[in-house]
């Protein structure tokens, strides 16, 4: 594919500030996709509780063994004691079972399943707390260099925290990395709707995939400590956005937010290929 040149009009003004847009969310960091041009910040460096966006990592690592050829969608794990018992939102595996990748996955992005995204990690690294550590050496080849990862699910702990703008570095890394004409089994899962597995029929837990145009992820999460959080994407006309929203009062308010900053974005920002490369 040829590289392109973008230019961005920006309202009114061609140094209107990111800044400039404000939203009700405590932390945030919307790009463009394509140039990594930054549209919106908010405290996008400040320390904040990821809550189950950390299960963004959890997918990549899975993604990515499945596309070294180490893991298959087809390849089962077994459901441990662990696993099976942990509380919050879960995917209802049951304990001593095996469970394919393929299900797993799906609880873990469409369900937010804690018990799946244990499974996964005990799956490919033994223990929960040796795959922490592999998502840690993984966020270093990404440079988060602002998170530190203790478990699979983004469950409470004192020593885990991200940024609004690793969060985005990582998503962008995961639509760039397992592009969906590669592996179309992959990241598609994220604009699934609902999922039904051991009889129980859940729905996504992204507001962005009733009705926002172009919406195709990602990941929502939501405790305490943290507020309630969404990392969105959405394509429209060749563009991509990809926003990051922490510290919401409620899923109301994180619904309406998320679905405002994205249409405002697109609104706003427009992507023009000005020409192809090595065109004079």
């Amino acid at each position: 594919m040829a590289a392109v040149s973008v230019g961005f009009v920006l309202p009114y003004t061609a140094t209107a500030q990111a800044t400039e847009i404000n939203s009700q969310a405590e932390y945030a960091f919307v790009t463009d996709f394509m140039s990594g041009k930054v549209l919106m910040e908010k405290q996008a460096d400040a320390p904040m509780k990821p809550a189950s966006m950390a299960k963004i990592m959890t997918i990549y690592i899975a993604f990515q063994r499945i596309k070294d050829g180490s893991l298959t969608l087809d390849d089962t794990f077994l459901i441990s004691e662990k696993a099976w018992r942990k509380g919050g939102s879960k995917t209802f595996v049951e304990v001593g079972k095996q469970v394919s990748v393929r299900d797993l996955l799906y609880g873990v992005i469409i369900q937010s399943g804690n018990d799946a995204a244990i499974a996964i990690a005990e799956g490919i690294s033994g223990t929960e707390e040796a795959f922490a550590e592999e998502m840690n050496y993984v966020a270093r080849n990404l440079s988060l260099s602002n998170t530190v990862f203790k478990n699979s699910t983004g469950w409470p702990d004192p020593e885990q925290i991200t940024t609004a703008r690793d969060l985005n570095i990582l998503t962008t890394a995961l639509i760039r990395n397992f592009p969906v004409d590669e592996f179309p089994d992959l990241y598609p899962i994220f604009q699934i709707q609902n999922f039904t597995y051991n009889g129980i029929k859940q729905g996504n837990r992204n507001p962005l995939v009733y009705g926002t145009q172009g919406a195709d992820g990602l990941k929502t999460g939501h405790t305490e400590e943290s507020g309630y959080g969404l990392v969105g994407s959405a394509q429209r006309e060749g563009q991509r956005v990809i926003m990051v929203l922490n510290g919401m009062a409620s899923m109301k308010q994180r619904s309406s937010e998320s679905r405002r900053l994205m249409d405002l974005m697109f609104r706003e920002f427009k992507l023009y290929k000005l020409y192809d490369k090595d065109e004079t």
